[in-house]
């Protein structure tokens, strides 16, 4: 089964892109959920969601509605050793696991993150501190990208998140893998002029061509035949160009009800 959906669904320059104008931002879940069958919450990443903020979300929701939340910086980009910033995050995300619309969590590490041998540790007390929890791990060095990393990820049961982003030098290369019985896509574009040091913005200001998306799409039906369930995610989030290049995408796929 294949997943689509978008980083983040609350922006108030999709209104007229994406919503119809006028969407207030608490009418903004229903209207997208409506249309996608899942979403990953990305402002998790600066600051955690109380679990009645998630409570609500799943109760808007419909039924088979999924969520996948990315953790806080202070797990994956400044490795704290704190536990109760890991306690946070299971506390808040009790709502959807109990609504039956929890997907996983995603530890998306910054380029920083290279593949030392103190970095394997940190991944590895990561699955000890949630060792039932559904996790998937985005890398952005491409220190990373060998099959000896993948083989660290599937003895660590831990989904490995394929993603296309500029092709610069360093960067994590569109490499597509299973590591466990669920994949996972994220889509950031190919803004390589803006990537470093650029603002946020910019660097995520990209409509994916219709070549690309293609390109993409076989790439997911390969991981569709080797897994369980595949999940894909837009994350060029500018003007809701996410949520145009997921619903084309959705297409190519032959997804029914996008």
């Amino acid at each position: 089964m294949i997943w689509i959906g978008t980083s983040g669904y609350s922006f108030k320059d999709w209104v007229g892109p994406f919503y119809p104008p006028g969407t207030k931002t608490g009418d903004m879940l229903e209207f997208y959920a409506a249309r996608f069958p899942a979403v990953e919450i990305n402002a998790s990443y600066y600051r955690l969601p109380t679990a009645e903020t998630f409570a609500r979300m799943a109760a808007r929701t419909p039924p088979g509605f999924r969520f996948t939340v990315k953790f806080h910086r202070a797990i994956t980009h400044e490795l704290t050793r704190d536990a109760s910033a890991y306690r946070s995050f299971l506390r808040v995300i009790e709502p959807l696991e109990a609504s039956g619309k929890f997907h996983g969590a995603l530890a998306q590490f910054p380029w920083s993150f290279r593949d030392t041998p103190a970095n394997r540790d940190y991944l590895r007390q990561l699955r000890r501190l949630y060792p039932v929890l559904p996790l998937f791990v985005e890398f952005r060095h491409d220190s990373w990208a060998n099959e000896r990393a993948f083989d660290f990820l599937r003895q660590l049961e831990a989904g490995f998140c394929a993603v296309d982003e500029p092709k610069l030098n360093g960067l994590f290369p569109p490499l597509i893998e299973a590591t466990s019985p669920v994949a996972y896509v994220r889509f950031h574009g190919r803004n390589a002029e803006s990537w470093w040091g650029g603002d946020n913005a910019e660097r995520y200001n990209y409509l994916y061509t219709e070549d690309e998306l293609a390109e993409w799409a076989e790439k997911i039906r390969q991981l569709e035949t080797r897994t369980r369930e595949v999940l894909v995610f837009f994350n060029n989030c500018h003007s809701g160009r996410a949520a145009q290049n997921a619903k084309r995408m959705a297409e190519l796929l032959d997804l029914p009800g996008i």
